[in-house]
């Protein structure tokens, strides 16, 4: 149990720059405070001591603001931010790594006993406002944006806005070469975004660039050895891009947060 919190805490200290230790964010967050309350009900729920499970989430309801039904399913290190006014149902499914804002509402369409909240597959964000509703399926790290209305399945990776919800993007990958290129700088790629943006795409294509211009160095290095040359043995020496890589972040976090509806305010703002 008190692995699953630690792990809980890390998570949100991670994804939240406003976290600024362990203790603040145990006693400071609605969003960790109902995933423990959902852990003891959902366990309720599962020795069928239903009316118990429904009265001690509704308690956690009036301390949190945020309603999660005893029968629904949720991973590790899911994240609520902010999380005032979050409803999830009673067959909703969440995996691993998920993120929802407040204000977000994974409902049910039917009156009809089953399966009628939606499944979040793992590493998927919810954005404020957003709505899911039916027994759709969203799949991994895809993307909701602020207020969008989902009512049929996502596709892996898609980025989803407007009422009812259409695909605006789709989330690019980062290549292994890529990966091993900023690694090899010394510089964590600042990544892409899942909308188109110039400042992520200049980057990549500079990493691109530089590993096409190593490969094509060593191939020359090469081709000199064998004709006899000498060539000493040299170490790309690391790039220092910490203030760099934390400018580029924030600029991240600022279309990240615009995106998905942040407001600036709550946790974000402390």
């Amino acid at each position: 149990m008190f692995k699953r919190i630690r792990e809980d805490i890390r998570c949100v200290r991670d994804r939240d720059p406003a976290a600024r230790n362990a203790f603040d964010v145990l006693t400071c967050y609605p969003g960790i405070h109902a995933l423990l309350w959902h852990r003891l009900c959902h366990r309720l729920w599962i020795w069928r001591l239903y009316w118990l499970a429904r009265f001690v989430s509704l308690i956690a309801r009036w301390t949190t603001g945020i309603e999660i039904h005893p029968g629904a399913r949720i991973g590790r290190r899911f994240f609520i931010d902010h999380g005032m006014g979050v409803v999830i149902g009673e067959t909703a499914v969440i995996g691993d790594d998920c993120t929802l804002y407040h204000g977000v509402t994974l409902g049910g369409t039917s009156l009809e006993q089953g399966k009628r909240h939606p499944t979040l597959e793992d590493d998927v964000v919810v954005g404020a406002g957003a709505k899911v509703l039916g027994p759709v399926t969203v799949g991994t790290g895809a993307r909701v944006g602020s207020n969008a209305v989902v009512v049929k399945d996502v596709p892996e990776g898609a980025t989803m806005v407007g009422i009812p919800a259409r695909i605006a993007g789709q989330r690019e990958e980062k290549t292994p070469r890529r990966q091993a290129t900023a690694r090899k700088i010394g510089f964590d790629a600042y990544g892409t975004t899942d909308m188109p943006d110039p400042v992520s795409q200049a980057i990549n294509s500079i990493l691109d660039h530089i590993y096409v211009t190593d490969e094509r160095l060593v191939e020359m290095c090469e081709v000199i050895r064998d004709l006899g040359g000498r060539l000493p043995d040299a170490r790309i020496p690391d790039l220092d891009c910490s203030k760099f890589e934390n400018g580029l972040r924030t600029h991240q976090e600022a279309v990240e947060q615009a995106k998905l509806g942040g407001d600036g305010t709550g946790e974000h703002s402390r």
